[in-house]
């Protein structure tokens, strides 16, 4: 069974964070299948740590309905169906996309839109290099802390679950071809629009991004 390429974690802090958000990324991505066994063990090697921190990551993942315990063999990606993976990106287009233009309508300081930049160069980078690992981690942060700036926790924590469950598995094709870094491009697009104040640009990138996610980063 071919494993995905995971980093290396070796002795770090937060160290079980670093392996779920890692585990997320690469359920999201498509870079772990539904339909394999993965065990816990086979993962820790990839990530130079013990079995015990990447179970417990696993357990929480399982918790969140993103992957089932098979029994004395390890974990499964839960499988989606195609009305599934339609279903969350309209709920994640009907919050996500009048909160945008919201933001962008209140006006966002440009010391706070400094902070986002590295994450949507990190996006970029990530995508020219074909990590769609830490591609999906940096859009993950990029999005989320986007959305905080509304103010409203609760918000965020629905896309995360709601972007946690999505599947993206188009992505190794896209990067493959090289078409990914252009598609990357539209964080920074984005950040260039709520820094002018445009709304209604802001607005229609933001729902055209997520469209991508059942259109070609889908396929």
């Amino acid at each position: 069974m071919e494993q995905p390429a995971f980093p290396s974690f070796g002795a770090r802090g937060n160290l079980r964070d670093e392996i779920i958000q890692t585990l997320r990324a690469a359920v999201i991505s498509g870079e772990l299948r539904p339909g394999v066994v993965y065990s816990a063990p086979s993962l820790a090697a990839q990530f130079g740590v013990s079995a015990t921190p990447v179970r417990e990551a696993m357990l929480d993942l399982a918790k969140e309905g993103l992957i089932d315990t098979v029994r004395n063999k390890g974990f499964r990606v839960t499988e989606l169906s195609e009305k599934d993976l339609d279903d969350l990106s309209e709920l994640r287009a009907l919050i996500e996309v009048p909160t945008v233009r919201r933001i962008t309508a209140a006006g966002v300081d440009a010391a706070v839109l400094r902070e986002l930049r590295p994450l949507a160069v990190a996006i970029e980078e990530a995508a020219a290099e074909g990590d769609l690992i830490t591609h999906i981690k940096a859009d993950m942060q990029f999005h989320l802390r986007l959305l905080a700036l509304a103010g409203n926790p609760h918000l965020v924590e629905t896309v995360r679950s709601l972007r946690a469950r999505s599947r993206i598995y188009g992505l190794r094709s896209l990067a493959d071809r090289g078409e990914l870094v252009a598609s990357s491009h539209e964080h920074a697009e984005l950040l260039d629009l709520i820094a002018a104040r445009d709304a209604d640009a802001a607005e229609a990138l933001m729902d055209r991004h997520i469209r991508h996610v059942r259109g070609i980063w889908a396929r």
